[in-house]
C-alpha cells in the first residue's frame, strides 16, 4: 500500500507490504524507487513486513532543494517516527545503503541491525551514467530498446509524461544527489554498534572485494561479509539469493 507523510518541506511517499511481521525498513538506491523492493517483500512475508521509502528525488517522492547526507539521514528519521515503530532493522543498497548506516551510526538506539548492499565506507559516485540516459521515448518498448542491457535495472522507475517515456527522478537532481554522496565515511561505519550483513556483488564495479573485507575488519566480529553471484545491483541480479541471505541474517536476530 502507498502512503504519504510530510518531512520538513518534502512530502515523501512510501510502500507498505503490510501483515503482521517484524518490520524492515528499505531504502533503495540511485535510479530506483521503493518498488524495487517488492520481491523482496513478497519473499520475506509473512514473517517480514518490508517497508520501503521513495527517498526524496525518487518515484512518488517530491524533489528536493538539497541532497546533502544530512538531508537524506533526516529523512529516514522522520520516516521511522512517522511510522510509529520502535528500534527495527534497516536495509539499503548503495546510496540507501549509505544513508543505512549512517542513519544507524547517528541513531543507534532505532536501529536493531543493519544490511547493506553494495555501497562502501568510501564513496566515489560515478554519476556520468545518469547524463547519458535516454528520455522522452515514444513507448514503454521504445525505453527499453534505447536503454538496452541497462532496462531491467531501472524498469521500476519508467513513467509515461506528456514529454513521453523517462523515468520517476530527475537527472539533473540526480547528478547533484551523487556529487554530494561522493566522500569518506569511516566514522560512520565505524561508530555503528548493531549487528550488520555487508552484502556484496561478485561482479560488482562499485565496492571492491578488498574495501568490503577492510570494512567487516574494523567492525570487530559485529559485522559479516557475503557476496552473491551478483553486479552492482544485487537485488535484482540475484533475487532469490539475495533474499535468501537476508532472511538468513535477521532470522539470526532475537525475538522482538
Amino acid at each position: 500500500m502507498r502512503e504519504y507523510f510530510t518531512a520538513g518541506k518534502q512530502q515523501l511517499s512510501f510502500l507498505d507490504a503490510g501483515g503482521s511481521g517484524r518490520p524492515l525498513l528499505a531504502l533503495h538506491g540511485h535510479y530506483n524507487e521503493a518498488s524495487v523492493f517488492a520481491p523482496l517483500a513478497e519473499a520475506l512475508a509473512p514473517e517480514w513486513r518490508v517497508i520501503a521509502l521513495d527517498q526524496r528525488g525518487h518515484g512518488e517522492s517530491d524533489r528536493a532543494e538539497s541532497y546533502r547526507r544530512a538531508d537524506y539521514v533526516a529523512d529516514v528519521a522522520a520516516f521511522h517516527r512517522h511510522l510509529g515503530l520502535g528500534p527495527v532493522p534497516v536495509l539499503g543498497h548503495s546510496m540507501g545503503g549509505a544513508n543505512a548506516y549512517q542513519y544507524a551510526a547517528r541513531h543507534a538506539d532505532q536501529v536493531t541491525a543493519l544490511i547493506v548492499a553494495d555501497v562502501g565506507a568510501v564513496v566515489d559516485a560515478d554519476w556520468s551514467m545518469a547524463t547519458q540516459l535516454p528520455l522522452g521515448q515514444p513507448s514503454r518498448e521504445a525505453l527499453v530498446t534505447a536503454l538496452g542491457p541497462m532496462a531491467p535495472y531501472l524498469a521500476c522507475s519508467f513513467r509515461s509524461s506528456d514529454a513521453g517515456w523517462g523515468y520517476s527522478f530527475d537527472i539533473e537532481h540526480t547528478v547533484l544527489s551523487s556529487q554530494a554522496l561522493t566522500g569518506s565515511y569511516w566514522g560512520d561505519w565505524d561508530a555503528v554498534t548493531c549487528p550488520t550483513l555487508l552484502i556484496r556483488g561478485a561482479d560488482s564495479p562499485v565496492l571492491t572485494r578488498d574495501h568490503a573485507r577492510d570494512m567487516v575488519a574494523r567492525r570487530s566480529g559485529r559485522a559479516q561479509l557475503v557476496e552473491l553471484p551478483a553486479g552492482h545491483v544485487v537485488q535484482c541480479d540475484a533475487p532469490a539469493a539475495f533474499a535468501t541471505t537476508v532472511r538468513t541474517f535477521l532470522t539470526q536476530l532475537p525475538p522482538a
